[in-house]
């Protein structure tokens, strides 16, 4: 399946956060969003990174209790990997497994299309293996 198809009549909305917003707003915005990644606005309005729930807690290590005033910019991943809708979920997923990362924005040239989770690939790819199994028990009935 390619990645176009799994963001087919999916919700749209990409949860953003501003470069120089504050780290406790971008925990808040994660917790009430239950999601584990923002992508980062820079003043333009383009994307200037992603922001983890793993950014966060590495933030703790030099920051420590004073992180909440520390500006999203200083912890957000800026070298952002991204696919393409035309990518396959296996070629996504292992872009995820090689780069160690639960999160990639979805671009079409230079358009943001969507920002799809690990979860999502895998419960795409799980979905995938029930059908081929279901197919191959009608097959083997047949």
């Amino acid at each position: 399946m390619k990645i176009a198809e799994l963001l087919h009549g999916r919700n749209r909305e990409i949860v953003r956060i501003g470069a120089r917003r504050s780290i406790a707003e971008a925990a808040k915005m994660l917790t009430d969003n239950k999601i584990g990644a923002l992508l980062v606005e820079n003043e333009n309005g383009g994307i200037a990174g992603i922001l983890s729930e793993r950014d966060i807690v590495g933030g703790m290590a030099p920051h420590g209790a004073d992180l909440h005033d520390v500006a999203v910019e200083e912890l957000m991943t800026r070298d952002i990997i991204r696919c393409s809708p035309d990518d396959t979920v296996n070629k996504a997923m292992a872009m995820m497994t090689d780069r160690r990362i639960r999160h990639l924005p979805v671009f079409e040239g230079e358009d943001l299309i969507g920002f799809i989770s690990i979860g999502d690939l895998v419960k795409c790819r799980m979905m995938e293996v029930q059908a081929e199994a279901e197919a191959l028990r009608q097959y083997i009935a047949s």
